[in-house]
């Protein structure tokens, strides 16, 4: 169906919220996300605890936040706004193209990780992508996440932290554990954010099974079937 341009701009804009501590570089993504159509900035910040204080007040949809800070980094930063149930999709914007710490993205959370090298078009895109609830973590990476989450007995806790202990072997299925996947690896494997697997969760779209030890797993035969809009 075609729109009109008078449509269009009825369309709420996708709220944008900056952080990075290079002033050049905030100005330069403000200036960049400000002149495409559908983008609104709302905020920015040069600290990760500035970005703390601000954005649960903003309610961005988007949250683009520098890989490495001088107070922190943006995927501390990601971990606690999802720790705090914010619906805030975060993309991870870094120089750094390094395994630990996209591992490390994905494990908070984050619904992309992109280089700083990104053209101005394709991080536009993304954005886009990212607030209508898909997830820009590369495809050729997720198999490769998805055997350092089983093979490192780390999985996220229900809030997306890191760094807790896998629970011992769940009796729930005949298969065994290896067919329970966290909310991460589920979100991971059909390319949508996290939260998304949690929303189709809550309204009964999708089966979710709560371990011994209070963890949310679902289904890989399940989630497999699943045919994300816009993909074929």
């Amino acid at each position: 169906m075609d729109h009109s341009p008078s449509d269009l701009t009825d369309v709420r804009p996708i709220r944008v919220f900056i952080l990075d501590d290079h002033e050049l570089v905030r100005r330069g993504l403000s200036d960049l996300l400000s002149a495409a159509p559908g983008i609104q900035i709302v905020g920015e910040a040069a600290t990760a605890r500035d970005a703390l204080e601000r954005i649960p007040a903003l309610r961005p949809d988007v949250a683009l936040l520098d890989g490495r800070l001088g107070d922190g980094s943006g995927i501390d930063v990601c971990r606690e706004i999802n720790a705090a149930h914010l619906d805030v999709r975060c993309i991870i914007l870094t120089s750094y193209d390094d395994d630990d710490a996209l591992f490390a993205a994905v494990m908070a959370g984050a619904a992309g990780y992109l280089l700083k090298e990104i053209g101005g078009t394709r991080l536009i895109e993304g954005i886009r992508q990212v607030a209508g609830g898909q997830s820009m973590i590369d495809p050729a990476v997720t198999s490769r996440i998805l055997d350092r989450v089983r093979t490192s007995g780390v999985n996220p806790s229900p809030d997306g932290d890191p760094g807790i202990p896998s629970p011992e072997p769940s009796p729930l299925t005949a298969d065994g554990p290896a067919d329970l996947l966290t909310p991460a690896e589920a979100a991971a494997l059909i390319g949508v954010d996290p939260k998304t697997v949690s929303r189709w969760a809550a309204s009964g779209k999708i089966t979710s099974i709560l371990t011994p030890g209070g963890h949310r797993r679902f289904l890989r035969s399940e989630i497999e079937t699943i045919m994300v809009p816009g993909e074929t």
